[in-house]
């Protein structure tokens, strides 16, 4: 399965992911750092991963669905 990792979650994270076989790539990895939620929904909605985040924006199935 396919992960990304927000930046409000340790890399350790994706790395946890990676020994369990899965796909993890981390918000810091495509240095999008720092980016607005928007752009970062963009990027999950393209690339098609599951996006493992403490965020509560993403909680709005409106937004983000």
């Amino acid at each position: 399965m396919r992960f990304k990792i927000d930046e409000n979650l340790p890399d350790e994270v994706a790395e946890s992911l990676r020994r369990e076989g899965h796909n993890a790539s981390t918000i810091r990895q495509q240095s999008m750092s720092g980016e607005p939620d928007p752009n970062v929904g963009l990027v999950c909605q393209r690339e098609q991963p599951a996006l493992v985040t403490l965020d509560l924006g993403f909680a709005d199935i409106r937004a983000y669905g």
